[in-house]
């Protein structure tokens, strides 16, 4: 219901702010959004023949924004297909590795907002993501982006403290609206309570989570994280903690509890910087710990093997190395890189699933325009997930 109800509103919204941008310029912007990425997929996993995608995505949009706090934003979406001997998980091509790229043309966001001095809210079709994305994002890595058919409303009139509360009506998935596994039709919750003290930055997070169509998926899951920063002799000293605990909600969900930990120390200095992280994922009765709504490329390795953590769960030890400021074009931001190395085992450390290497290259080309190469390879143990390289190059224009 509450989908509707967003649609009808930013509608009404959209064409009632038009007419007045005219006569009230003073008080009323607007910016268009262009966003476009062309990027080929390569895919060698053993057992399978190479596979090959081209793809091409484009949002174009439009957004307005009053200076009493509201603004209304309408984005469409577009992907598509320059070669079609793929598997996409809509399409079947029989033999070959699946790029989760299918094509599609949809609404992405649709959305009314305001914003004042101490609140915000947003109602529609919408991106959400909180702290780095491992329990609630846009999964912005793939062509079809993730979004929320939500309320949002956030409070930040505490004097260290920010509340958010969102309600999620439907999830559009990055499948698109063609597979049947394209939206979580949702009666779902998520609050979210931020804190920066004397002792560091707090996060405590619930996630009240119930999909008619996936029940599998659904679970209740609270977590606490942690972070903070002291300046070094050596530089710029980082560590991370978060604890969370997962149960099934309404019946529905994990057969037991299930936990997951996660340990992080950074180093940075000048251009360079270090890092270590453990994550620890559970798994029991046959299921491990999920993270439904998550942007799940961003952990447990790039190549994607541990999207759906194992019933044994998963134990990632990952160390890297990045590196910004490198004056390649002239009056091009610097580029950037980082290497990137996982162990995986089971949560319990007794069974090893392989390990991985991943590493990027981001290459500014001007103020619009981005170029990436992006590489990983996994290299599985025996009996475990199987061999598999990836190499993805792109082109991004914003406008």
């Amino acid at each position: 219901m509450i989908r509707s109800y967003a649609y009808i509103f930013a509608g009404l919204t959209l064409a009632a702010m038009g007419p007045a941008a005219a006569a009230q310029n003073a008080d009323i912007d607007g910016e268009p959004v262009i966003d476009l990425r062309l990027r080929s997929e390569f895919v060698d996993q053993a057992g399978l023949d190479e596979t090959t995608a081209l793809t091409l995505r484009g949002r174009v949009g439009y957004e307005i924004k009053t200076s009493r706090g509201w603004s209304a934003l309408v984005e469409a979406e577009a992907i598509g297909h320059l070669n079609q001997d793929f598997p996409d998980t809509v399409r079947n091509v029989p033999g070959k590795a699946v790029v989760p790229d299918p094509e599609a043309f949809e609404l992405n966001r649709l959305q009314v907002s305001w914003k004042g001095d101490a609140g915000n809210a947003t109602l529609g079709r919408q991106r959400i993501i909180f702290d780095d994305a491992r329990f609630v994002g846009n999964v912005g890595f793939r062509q079809n982006e993730q979004t929320f058919d939500a309320l949002r409303i956030g409070y930040a009139g505490f004097e260290a403290a920010t509340l958010d509360y969102v309600y999620i009506d439907k999830v559009h998935r990055i499948f698109g609206d063609d597979s049947p596994a394209g939206e979580f039709e949702s009666d779902s919750h998520v609050v979210r309570l931020g804190a920066k003290t004397g002792l560091g930055e707090f996060a405590a997070t619930a996630l009240l989570l119930d999909f008619d169509n996936a029940p599998a998926a659904s679970s209740q899951t609270y977590s606490m994280r942690w972070s903070d920063t002291w300046e070094t002799v050596a530089g710029s000293f980082g560590m991370t903690a978060l604890a969370a605990r997962q149960s099934d909600y309404n019946g529905n969900g994990p057969a037991e509890d299930l936990g997951f930990q996660s340990y992080g120390a950074s180093l940075a200095r000048g251009n360079y910087s270090g890092f270590a992280n453990l994550d620890v994922l559970e798994g029991s009765a046959g299921q491990g710990f999920a993270t439904p709504l998550a942007t799940l490329h961003a952990f447990q390795g790039w190549a994607d093997v541990f999207l759906n953590t194992p019933a044994t769960g998963v134990r990632d030890l990952s160390l890297g190395l990045r590196g910004k400021g490198l004056e390649i074009i002239e009056n091009a931001k610097p580029a950037g890189w980082a290497l990137i190395y996982h162990d995986f085992d089971s949560d319990n450390g007794a069974v090893s699933y392989g390990r991985e290497f991943d590493a990027v290259f981001t290459l500014p080309i001007n103020a619009w325009l981005t170029l990436e190469a992006k590489g990983a390879v996994f290299d599985g143990a025996a009996g475990g997930p199987a061999d598999r390289t990836k190499f993805w190059l792109a082109l991004d224009a914003s406008l």
